[in-house]
């Protein structure tokens, strides 16, 4: 199969102003521009439209939270606990609930999907294709990331219920703790490993989940808006050796050099929101962008359902109208994001050998104006 006949954005070198993606076998074979092909290829004509990589939300709620469905259906917090690492996303997420099919119609084919955020510590994400009805068959990565949350949404959910935490104090003391936990687990295994003599520690689901966090083979997601949540965030990282990468990081343009030094990641977003709790005071449409200029990392998330995964691509836009390059925007719902979850060797680009997940849009992909002409994930036509 081969798309050709338009601006090809490879996101790993140049936009090619005429050029072809070829793929057969659900796996990218060959980008080029049109001058490589002979004659008149058969397959699909974008027209002079845009071909780019599969979109990627970095952070959301995909297929937890039952569409228009209410509690019945509200799979993404559990919020009786507020140490929860060992509940897994897949054992969550409804495949078949209309989110996905909407995200396949926005060009979204892979998301990192998970519980969160009433919770300090909510459970394991998972790195799903948008295409499927059996979850464990839509998988790319399990688990992406263990999901920690700061600020307020701990600290409301838990003040309801007149139990700890109620402050940013005892919630950073829980992740701490639980932190520690599994540090000393891992180490009572090695010891009883290493000598018969030892006593291996009782199974503990909370402390299993969390070893390969501290072991720096998850990921660890911070929710957090405000600076000094943030900074929290990044302390507690550097105290235990985490792969941290910030979530929202709303007033991350407030600290964006210590950031970049630190060289923390920030999954930006929702932008498509009202400022709906007193932690978001501080939201500006030019974050992202004054993230980028600093040299931090930046993807680009819809937080769905706070905005529908399908508006994807608008979020970008509104960072491009907060001061952020065009092409920085496409790499931050592209290779950026695929590229923090630990996904750049299937997803991101359109590089020869990867998934065969590519968009073809009528206009400039960033253009509200435009449409998706089609969609193909894993090879196959799903829009």
């Amino acid at each position: 199969m081969i798309i050709y006949n338009g601006v090809v954005h490879p996101m790993d070198g140049p936009v090619m102003e005429r050029g072809y993606v070829a793929f057969e076998g659900g796996k990218i074979t060959a980008v080029g521009p049109m001058e490589e092909l002979e004659g008149t290829p058969e397959g699909l004509d974008a027209r002079g439209g845009h071909i780019l990589p599969g979109f990627i939300d970095a952070h959301c709620h995909l297929g937890l939270f039952g569409d228009a469905l209410g509690f019945e259906a509200d799979d993404g917090n559990e919020s009786t606990d507020p140490c929860t690492p060992q509940l897994r996303a897949i054992d969550g997420v409804n495949p078949l609930d209309r989110g996905f099919e909407e995200a396949r119609r926005g060009g979204v084919t892979t998301v990192l999907t998970g519980p969160g955020s009433t919770n300090p510590i909510a459970g394991q994400f998972a790195a799903l294709k948008t295409n499927g009805r059996w979850v464990d068959e839509m998988v790319v990565k399990a688990p992406a990331a263990m999901k920690f949350a700061l600020g307020e949404n701990p600290k409301s959910v838990y003040n309801e219920r007149k139990e700890t935490p109620v402050t940013r104090m005892a919630t950073a003391a829980i992740i701490r703790e639980n932190l520690a936990k599994a540090q000393e687990y891992q180490d009572k295994q090695a010891k009883a490993d290493e000598d018969p003599e030892e006593d291996m520690p009782d199974f503990d689901a909370k402390l299993e989940a969390l070893a390969p966090v501290v072991e720096g083979d998850v990921p660890a997601h911070f929710h957090a808006h405000r600076a000094d949540d943030i900074a929290t965030a990044v302390r507690i990282s550097r105290e235990f050796g985490l792969d941290c990468v910030l979530v929202h990081g709303t007033e991350g343009y407030r600290v964006a050099e210590l950031l970049a030094a630190e060289g923390v990641p920030v999954i930006t977003g929702p932008c498509l929101t009202d400022r709906s709790k007193p932690e978001l005071v501080g939201q500006r449409l030019e974050n992202p962008a004054l993230l980028a200029k600093a040299g931090v990392k930046v993807a680009i998330c819809t937080d769905h359902p706070e905005t529908p995964i399908q508006y994807l691509p608008l979020c970008a836009a509104m960072a491009v109208r907060g001061g952020m390059e065009e092409e920085a925007a496409l790499a931050a719902i592209t290779s950026v994001p695929a590229e923090i979850a630990g996904l750049s060797k299937r997803v991101g680009t359109l590089t020869p050998g990867k998934d065969a997940d590519i968009v073809v849009t009528a206009g400039h992909p960033l253009d509200w104006r435009g449409e998706i002409q089609a969609v193909f994930l894993d090879g196959n036509q799903v829009r």
